[in-house]
């Protein structure tokens, strides 16, 4: 009811104006000031917008490097994930029996080796005595050096098959959110399935599209803010890059912005609105809280010395900030405004 009360005053305020007769504004009732603020002419940043999204810099999918069955899994979708956490295990009995195996035959390659080297040692002591020929020696000597060769090749299987065992444990490989889950418990994985993906949601930035024509003036400025509508908030950008690279049939340009590690409640994809700093100007600004807007009617309620509110209808402009933005007409500096129009709407005449 408040809102219709609102615009009807409005409506009859502006019949009343077209036939020359302005109805007398009444103040606030007692114990209800209105909260108001001054109408400023100040210098402000120019800017020029563009429409971006939002991205993280580390983002990656986590994928088997084994076969086996999925039979631990511990996170979701939604979940913070520590660096070396335990994403999921993998069955890794096939790999513990190859593991086996690799090391048997690094105990038979060892006994080899010691017997070859135990005959080498003999056959040199033969030769010094001329039991055997040198070309008996040489052979002993073939048959160490084939035994140490064997040995490592089967200490380099064994590390493999090590290698293969650990792969059944995935691990973290930093901090972050996990974003997309590819698959469920009891599932098969094989080498090269993504299993989790996920983002670094410290390492975000935002990546924006500007026309070619407006880069130079973009460089010059060197800062740009972010906004991001679905949160109402605005984000300093802490670092600019523009992608030395132009998109030929657009002829737009890429440009990244890196936001502080403390933002949250953002995550890739999220739309976003760039505002790039071009230069400054003289502005006429109003609080964005003392905009009323109704259909096609944009208005505010000027507060007079003795607290009385009378709706305006004005015209806004571009430039501000989260707080303030441009008025082009309808007010003068130094005017004041109240900042709860609707409660001013309450006290104006015909409430």
């Amino acid at each position: 009811m408040g809102r219709l009360r609102v615009l009807f005053a409005a409506l009859a305020a502006a019949g009343l104006a077209a036939c020359g007769e302005a109805p007398a504004p009444r103040p606030a009732a007692k114990g209800e000031a209105l909260k108001t603020a001054a109408v400023e002419l100040r210098d402000v940043e120019l800017t020029t917008s563009a429409e971006a999204v939002m991205e993280a810099v580390r983002q990656s999918t986590v994928s088997a490097q084994i076969a086996g069955r999925v039979v631990d899994l511990r996170f979701d979708v939604g979940d913070y994930v520590k660096k070396g956490d335990v994403i999921l295990r993998i069955d890794e009995r096939s790999a513990a029996r190859a593991l086996e195996a690799s090391e048997a035959q690094v105990l038979e390659a060892q006994a080899a080796l010691a017997n070859a080297r135990a005959n080498y040692e003999r056959s040199r002591q033969l030769l010094a005595q001329k039991f055997i020929s040198q070309a008996a020696l040489d052979k002993a000597e073939a048959d160490n050096k084939q035994a140490q060769a064997r040995l490592s090749a089967m200490l380099a299987g064994a590390g493999q098959a090590a290698t293969e065992r650990s792969f059944a444990t995935v691990l973290a490989p930093y901090s972050g959110v996990v974003s997309a889950r590819h698959i469920e418990l009891g599932e098969m994985a094989a080498p090269g399935r993504p299993l989790m993906t996920g983002f670094d949601p410290s390492t975000l930035r935002v990546v924006a599209t500007v026309p070619q024509a407006q880069v130079a003036a973009i460089q010059a400025g060197g800062k740009a803010r972010i906004e991001v509508p679905s949160l109402g908030r605005w984000v300093d950008v802490k670092a600019m890059t523009i992608v030395p690279a132009a998109d030929p049939r657009t002829h737009t340009t890429r440009i990244r912005l890196e936001l502080p590690a403390e933002v949250r409640g953002v995550y890739p994809g999220v739309y976003a609105r760039a505002h790039f700093v071009i230069g400054k100007a003289p502005r006429l600004l109003a609080p964005r809280a003392a905009v009323l807007k109704r259909s096609e009617v944009t208005a505010v309620y000027v507060v007079d010395e003795q607290g009385r509110a009378r709706l305006r209808q004005v015209r806004l402009g571009a430039a501000g900030d989260e707080a303030s933005i441009e008025v082009l007409a309808g007010l003068k500096p130094g005017e004041r405004v109240a900042l709860e129009p609707v409660k001013a709407g309450m006290a104006s005449p015909g409430a």
